[in-house]
């Protein structure tokens, strides 16, 4: 089973690529670009306050080719339901896409999700036809939630954004696994290629980072780790791997042997 015959299908949409990519904190529009590039990412997510939308102005929409890969406009910096969906409807406006990372950020300093806020802002843009992908807590609940307002995934966080600390809930984010049918996404947390790898052998369907490539002491190369990452994340999950046991199994069993 390869990439290429494994998809994700996220609103009825194919990817072949599991890894999404943040195009923000990079030194330059060029290594953006490149990293984008190396990491063989298909979504790449833009965050619509930031990014300069005047197109007679340097952009760095002027470095992506939208032909290449699929713009997920994201809500970064939104604390209210109003927000959110107002930033939404003015990324469709401008021509970005309907195809949405929804956030709905509690406060400043943990940048964790206002879970009331996320669901109100959820309901009206999947009312108003957008595909929308929320950032979430590892909350089952939650994620039931969201999927059964329609959301086309869920995306929990694995640790706060920006920390680099990893999956520390796996046991949650198993349980969502378990519990929902639309895509699940591992957003936020991930600090090394091991850490995308974990996610994907938990049975994650993909995983969107942003920090960990852009703040590497080199981007083209953990971007480059992140897509094999992926890749040989999802590769062992679908292997299966073998029960753990307490004490030693003898690789070259003695049964039968002739001494």
């Amino acid at each position: 089973m390869t990439n290429k015959t494994d998809k994700l299908v996220i609103g009825g949409r194919e990817f072949s690529s599991r890894l999404m990519v943040g195009t923000g904190k990079y030194a330059s529009f060029e290594q953006t670009a490149q990293a984008l590039e190396i990491s063989g990412a298909e979504i790449i997510t833009v965050a619509v306050r930031r990014v300069n939308l005047d197109r007679s102005k340097e952009s760095l929409l002027d470095y992506i080719d939208l032909k290449k890969y699929t713009l997920l406009p994201n809500t970064a910096g939104c604390y209210t339901a109003d927000d959110a969906v107002r930033t939404c409807l003015l990324a469709r406006e401008a021509g970005m896409s309907d195809f949405v990372k929804l956030e709905v950020l509690g406060d400043e300093k943990t940048l964790f999700p206002d879970n009331e806020e996320l669901l109100k802002a959820a309901k009206v843009l999947v009312g108003e036809g957008f595909t929308v992908l929320p950032y979430c807590s590892d909350d089952v609940i939650l994620c039931k939630k969201l999927e059964d307002l329609g959301c086309a995934a869920v995306m929990p966080l694995g640790a706060p954004i920006g920390s680099g600390l990893g999956i520390r809930n796996p046991y949650n984010i198993k349980i969502i696994l378990e519990n929902v049918k639309v895509p699940v996404i591992v957003d936020a947390g991930v600090g090394s290629a091991s850490d995308a790898a974990i996610a994907m052998e938990l049975g994650c369907d993909g995983v969107l980072m942003n920090t960990a490539i852009a703040c590497a002491q080199d981007p083209i190369a953990m971007a480059e780790a992140m897509k094999l990452a992926v890749i040989a994340g999802r590769l062992s999950y679908k292997a299966g791997r073998i029960p753990r046991k307490l004490y030693a199994n003898a690789s070259s069993p003695l049964e039968g042997m002739f001494l």
